[in-house]
């Protein structure tokens, strides 16, 4: 049986790495977003990589550190695409749907945090 990639988290992970990935492509280089792609960069492909961890983890407290931290990395990256909102108000469409999805990420890693023991 296959899974379902319409809720597979890890690949959702991944997707959403990629779309901050392709985001980050298009935005003018200056000395302000400079840092803030490098940031969200940093944070926005790290979900993906901590949930790939986590899924492998070593133990019940192992696995939940990891989700933790992909529970941080989520809310990072909503912080940082509200900063480009502010920079770069031409894209802010596509910087709305990057926060949502961050927004719902993070929920789910929420939830799996406060129901791992």
């Amino acid at each position: 049986m296959t899974k379902d990639r319409k809720y597979d988290l890890e690949e959702r992970a991944a997707k959403f790495g990629e779309k901050i990935l392709t985001f980050c492509k298009k935005i003018p280089k200056d000395e302000i977003t400079k840092p803030l792609i490098n940031q969200l960069v940093k944070c926005g492909t790290s979900v993906g990589a901590n949930y790939c961890e986590a899924d492998d983890a070593e133990s019940g407290k192992d696995f939940k550190h990891k989700i933790g931290i992909c529970k941080k990395e989520s809310r990072e990256s909503k912080h940082f695409l509200r900063m480009f909102a502010v920079v770069i108000p031409e894209h802010r469409d596509e910087v709305a749907k990057l926060w949502l999805e961050a927004k719902e990420i993070n929920l789910i890693f929420n939830s799996i945090y406060n129901k791992v023991k």
